[in-house]
């Protein structure tokens, strides 16, 4: 499980870094609407990567495609929000300027104010998008004869 949510977290990240690269390159990255599509890919990259899990395993616990789905959009969270933070601090440091006057803030730490926006994004997307993914996903307890919860 370890090699499923490292790599497609890594691919998450990826995907979503060379999304923001390609808003720069079109000069849209500083409209905070397209990072709708954040939340996008982070949902492919957490249903794959819990597909790929339900697929080598006969069976499919509730806890660990749980684990899965969140330590996969954990480690795309983390990996964005580290290349933000060096896109912020030593590439464009204007960037989180415009972000922030868009919020009507007044505040001298508009830098860390975005990375830590960026980090609980990430993370509550991961949780939501993991517990719907779940409830299609996991295993039913109802068989075929519709006996519904029985312990037989």
């Amino acid at each position: 499980m370890f090699k499923i949510y490292i790599r497609y977290g890594l691919i998450t990240a990826a995907i979503l870094i060379a999304y923001f690269l390609l808003l720069k390159l079109v000069g849209l990255h500083d409209m905070p609407v397209f990072s709708a599509a954040n939340g996008l890919i982070f949902a492919v990259g957490i249903y794959l990567a819990m597909k790929a899990y339900k697929n080598k395993k006969s069976r499919f616990k509730y806890q660990k495609g749980f684990q899965l789905g969140l330590f996969t959009g954990g480690i795309a969270t983390i990996i964005f929000t580290i290349f933000m933070a060096i896109f912020i601090y030593q590439i464009d440091s204007e960037f989180a300027n415009t972000i922030i006057e868009g919020w009507s803030l007044d505040m001298d730490s508009g830098k860390l104010l975005l990375l830590m926006s960026l980090v609980f994004m990430g993370f509550s997307t991961s949780l939501v998008l993991t517990l719907s993914f779940m409830q299609l996903l996991k295993d039913t307890w109802n068989d075929a004869e519709g006996r519904r919860n029985s312990m037989k």
